[in-house]
């Protein structure tokens, strides 16, 4: 088989054969014009000659045997293993006796997702969706944020002397994330009630609905600020779907945008509180065009 830096492909190889078989060209020039050596040159008008024009095309550079490959119930074995106990190459090859780098090309070839791409509780592959266009899923979630004091928390000022209970509180904040453009909507809360949730989508759908989105469905957990009238009126006609109990996954997309914003927080020590809410959603906004 050619690579991608191979100086014939099969058109090459016809025109080298033409040259020589039928124009009469010595095998030194034809190779010469066509950068490649003498021998390929011998090598390709001899298989020409054997196999006609079939000899030219493609062929696996796989040896034909093998030896020293490993058997196919070893092969068994380790994708059971890997299946069984979860682990990667580096924890199984210790454990059935084989080199770390054969038990990786064994999980290769047997095409093995990665640990990173498997469902924890099930260990399936996590199967990702995205609806065709902007506003068929709308995904929201709420996040709570502890607050750091005016000069910098625990990393700057240390924690002794710091009392214990003595917190400033949270800062609430829904985040609403479109599933197709990744658009978001990230609305400073006061609390976590049900007329916070609701006001937070307002705000959401006509930010939306400016930019040309129209929401049609709205993806949620299964908190009770989602279950309330309040946030049921301001939905409308839009179907509204939620979340199996204990499964954050299906909701990925806002949960992703959630962890950003701790680590926005807990990188934020050294800055003044009073600027931390508008970091934040600035930071989850540049994180939702890459979620």
């Amino acid at each position: 088989m050619a690579h991608r830096t191979a100086r014939l492909n099969e058109y090459g190889r016809r025109l080298l054969v033409q040259r020589i078989v039928r124009e009469g060209w010595t095998v030194p020039t034809a190779a010469k014009a066509q950068g490649i050596s003498r021998a390929t040159g011998h090598k390709w008008v001899r298989r020409f000659r054997d196999e006609g024009v079939a000899g030219l095309a493609d062929r696996s550079s796989r040896p034909h045997r093998s030896p020293r490959r490993t058997s196919s119930a070893e092969v068994d074995r380790i994708v059971r293993a890997r299946t069984e106990l979860r682990w990667g190459p580096d924890r199984l090859g210790p454990l059935l006796g084989h080199p770390v780098s054969t038990v990786a090309a064994v999980l290769r070839r047997a095409r093995m997702p990665r640990l990173a791409d498997l469902d924890r509780p099930t260990g399936l592959p996590v199967r990702r969706y995205e609806v065709c266009h902007p506003g068929g899923l709308v995904h929201q979630d709420h996040k709570k944020l502890g607050r750091i004091p005016d000069g910098g928390g625990h990393r700057v000022r240390g924690r002794a002397g710091i009392a214990h209970g003595s917190g400033l509180g949270y800062d609430q904040f829904e985040v609403i994330v479109d599933d197709r453009s990744r658009k978001s909507v990230v609305v400073h809360v006061p609390d976590e009630t049900a007329a916070s949730a609701a006001s937070a989508l307002g705000t959401a759908l006509a930010v939306f609905a400016a930019d040309g989105i129209s929401v049609e469905r709205v993806l949620t957990d299964n908190g009770w600020a989602y279950r309330s009238a309040a946030y049921r009126a301001v939905l409308g006609e839009r179907r509204h779907s939620r979340t199996r109990p204990y499964r954050p996954q299906t909701n990925g997309k806002d949960v992703h945008l959630c962890q950003a914003a701790s680590s926005a927080r807990s990188g934020m020590n050294s800055v003044p509180a009073l600027s931390i809410a508008q970091r934040t959603r600035s930071f989850v906004r540049a994180r939702a065009m890459i979620a």
